[in-house]
């Protein structure tokens, strides 16, 4: 079942990850929301943090679980970046997503049924 998820970037300047090869490169509200749902609609960016990883066979797959039909909206707000995302992924998987992308920049407002 489908899950919609409010999240509020407050400062969107900070919301990277630690690693810039993971992270958000975007600038504002529609890039920061095409780039989420871009990472949870294919594996690509999974794939490049698994290979990185010290063991990268030991890194559980479910973590690499997608949905090709997930979207993602954004919209400014003076300074802060709102986003809504609806996505059938895991809640574990759609944070560990977030903190590759965002680091810790990121605030879970809500979360409801789709």
């Amino acid at each position: 079942m489908p899950i919609r998820y409010y999240i509020a970037l407050k400062h969107p300047e900070k919301a990277r990850g630690s690693e810039a090869a993971f992270s958000f490169s975007a600038h504002g509200a529609e890039e920061f929301a095409a780039q989420l749902q871009d990472a949870l609609r294919s594996d690509g960016l999974f794939h490049r943090w698994r290979a990185a990883q010290a063991e990268p066979d030991a890194v559980d797959p479910g973590l690499g679980a997608t949905d090709p039909a997930a979207t993602v909206k954004g919209e400014q707000h003076d300074l802060q970046i709102d986003l809504v995302a609806v996505t059938s992924i895991p809640g574990s998987v759609f944070r560990h997503r977030l903190r590759l992308l965002a680091g810790n920049a990121w605030e879970l407002r809500d979360v409801s049924s789709a």
